[in-house]
């Protein structure tokens, strides 16, 4: 018997922690997307037709761009594309996965911020690429540094990845940064690679940014109804870009995983596109009723914990200040209370220092009062 291959990618840590807990624990308090619908719920949000429709979906198979009427609900959603400026991915992972596959090789060097999805450096450093992090700053509230980034490039740099609203810190920059980094990919040649999932959960949407495909036109917008939407049963994600050429690319090699999504996940994406702005609302009000029962839970134990909420999406960062470290904390409030949060370890980066005493949780998912009253009892127990 042959012996098992070694696997050509690292562990990605927070999935592998994921598959032990995320449907085991009781208490799910780092959840990464909104509160879901369910397809009722769903379909009530569209129009008569569309009810009448989804029952009569025949379950074939879908176009690999995705259905036209897919592609004109996404391109609706930005100021300046078009249908044909949108290629439809099996979820973000499907897409994050082949954007880094095309652009990111031997020869080519990457800047990507830190801390990040972990895919976001660790697909272009098995790829045979130089990869750069530049580092959010925590103690400037995770702000982005143009500046590092401008240092960063080299003249093979053929990407900078960036995620706002970010996982896991929440932050989101303001727009004065945001255009200058656009501005600099482009006077650079540099093609800006903008992770926007969590875009629309905003808590004050006066701070949401334009997205990067409508403010350069070789930038490449990623998205999905995973996060922000709270859909991540459809699977349906997308790339937008006006560089045509750079979707014919992905969509060349999208024939190698996915090669269509489901019917009924496009159909019901659809549906939700077309009711984002109500989505959006609702998710943000979970979120808004949230925020307070964190803030007072985090108060009562504020000799434990620094905390502040996120600016954008349904993640936070907080950090913890008990003599056990944190990682020690995670592991007994999930063993011992079912309590399912993410230690730093899962956002170990190689290419810049992400803080070892941070961790995530969700505000997004509705009624974290037993959740937070199951950690407040492990906190309170003697060790």
């Amino acid at each position: 018997m042959s012996s098992i291959p070694t696997p050509r990618l690292p562990e990605f840590r927070l999935e592998s922690y994921f598959s032990r807990w995320e449907f085991a624990a009781r208490h799910h308090l780092t959840a990464s997307d909104a509160a879901t619908l369910t397809v009722g719920e769903l379909l009530a949000l569209g129009d008569d037709h569309d009810r009448a429709a989804f029952e009569a979906l025949p379950l074939g198979y879908t176009p690999t761009w995705g259905t036209p009427e897919l592609r004109v609900a996404v391109a609706s959603t930005y100021e300046t594309l078009e249908p044909d400026d949108v290629l439809a991915f099996a979820g973000a992972e499907e897409a994050l996965y082949w954007v880094l596959q095309l652009f990111a090789g031997p020869g080519d060097h990457v800047v990507v911020t830190v801390p990040n999805y972990q895919a976001l450096e660790s697909l272009p450093l098995a790829a045979g690429a130089q990869v750069t992090g530049v580092r959010l700053d925590p103690a400037a509230g995770w702000a982005l540094d143009v500046d590092a980034v401008r240092a960063a490039l080299r003249p093979d740099t053929r990407l900078v990845g960036v995620n706002f609203p970010n996982n896991p810190t929440g932050a989101v920059p303001d727009l004065a940064t945001w255009d200058e980094l656009v501005r600099l990919c482009d006077e650079r040649g540099v093609r800006l690679f903008a992770d926007e999932v969590y875009r629309g959960l905003e808590r004050d949407p006066a701070r949401r940014l334009p997205q990067a495909a409508d403010c350069s036109p070789s930038a490449i917008s990623l998205n999905v109804v995973s996060k922000a939407y709270g859909l991540p049963g459809l699977r349906v994600g997308w790339i937008a870009c006006r560089d045509r050429s750079v979707l014919r690319a992905l969509e060349r090699h999208k024939h190698y995983t996915s090669i269509c999504n489901a019917g009924p996940s496009e159909f019901l994406a659809r549906v939700a596109l077309g009711a984002r702005e109500a989505i959006w609302a609702r998710n943000r009000g979970i979120v808004a009723e949230n925020v307070p029962l964190l803030d007072a839970f985090f108060a009562q134990h504020a000799e434990l914990f620094e905390w502040a909420p996120p600016d954008g999406g349904c993640v936070a960062f907080p950090r913890y200040l008990g003599a056990d470290g944190v990682e020690a904390f995670c592991r007994g409030a999930v063993e011992e209370e079912g309590v399912l949060l993410l230690p730093a370890s899962l956002y170990t980066s190689s290419l810049a220092d992400v803080p070892a005493d941070r961790f995530r949780i969700g505000v997004g998912r509705r009624d974290p009062g037993p959740g937070l009253a199951a950690l407040g009892r492990r906190l309170t127990r003697p060790q």
